[in-house]
């Protein structure tokens, strides 16, 4: 059976190794007794986390293989400050930093290009602006604006955002000699929170710990909808031999997530 073969950067991801958590720690006490072999080898068995984080981003318009090679950058940097002693599974401590490198290169690689005819209507939304406020001593609405401009009111709203500056997510608001608040502290996003992504990541990358069965059982149960029935009926075993597999597998992947 022929295998899918896909390259970022010159890497096979086919190939890509992945590193048990007892080979992790082990590597990672030669490495900070000074084994570079040990450095690479951890780096080349976590290239898929970085391959799991950028999938995030593929709908920037982004090179895939210069996402690849900033996520690798905040992959090494994990590793370098990754800390044994601290009970925190190495994936839980990466995809963080590795999504910081990442938006910290879109930041500051992707200005925003505003078109010339955006720019016209913003110039002179700001003109009629100042002269409706001398008027009325009042801030106009952006259909009074528009009135005056005869566009449509979304172009004015469109166009006025267009023109204000940018502001960096991690721009202090509030300083009283303590921590910071930044402006992403005041942001909230229910629909896409990077806790949430994390764990789903950690729940993947605990499945690659489980047998070929063990990973059906699972996938037919829990993404399919499956009863143990079903499932039992599928593979040939019984719903008793189904329920002692899925138990046992549950327990194994809680035992990865939290070592």
């Amino acid at each position: 059976m022929a295998r899918n073969k896909v390259e970022i950067c010159g890497v096979d991801t086919a190939t890509l190794p992945v590193l048990k958590n007892e080979e992790m720690r082990k590597l990672f006490v030669q490495m900070q007794n000074g084994d570079l072999s040990a450095r690479e080898e951890l780096v080349n068995g976590n290239l898929r986390l970085v391959l799991s984080v950028i999938q995030r981003f593929n709908n920037r318009g982004e090179y895939v293989d210069d996402l690849f090679q900033v996520g690798c950058i905040g992959l090494m940097k994990s590793i370098d400050n990754f800390d044994l002693s601290q009970n925190v599974k190495f994936s839980t401590y990466a995809v963080p930093m590795i999504i910081g490198e990442i938006r910290r290169y879109l930041r500051d690689n992707n200005p925003i290009r505003v078109s010339r005819s955006l720019r016209d209507i913003a110039y002179k939304a700001l003109q009629v602006k100042e002269k409706l406020i001398s008027k009325h001593s009042r801030e106009p609405t952006a259909e009074e604006i528009a009135k005056q401009l005869d566009v449509p009111m979304e172009d004015v709203v469109f166009a006025l955002d267009a023109i204000q500056d940018p502001v960096s997510l991690f721009e202090p608001i509030y300083n009283d000699g303590g921590d910071p608040i930044y402006v992403m502290d005041q942001i909230g996003d229910e629909k896409n929170k990077d806790i949430q992504w994390i764990e789903e990541i950690a729940l993947r990358e605990a499945m690659t710990q489980l047998n070929d069965r063990e990973k059906n059982i699972l996938s037919m149960r829990f993404f399919q909808g499956k009863t143990q029935m079903e499932v039992a009926e599928e593979i040939g075993i019984s719903q008793a031999q189904v329920s002692r597999l899925e138990k046992a597998a549950i327990k194994e992947m809680n035992k990865n997530i939290q070592s």
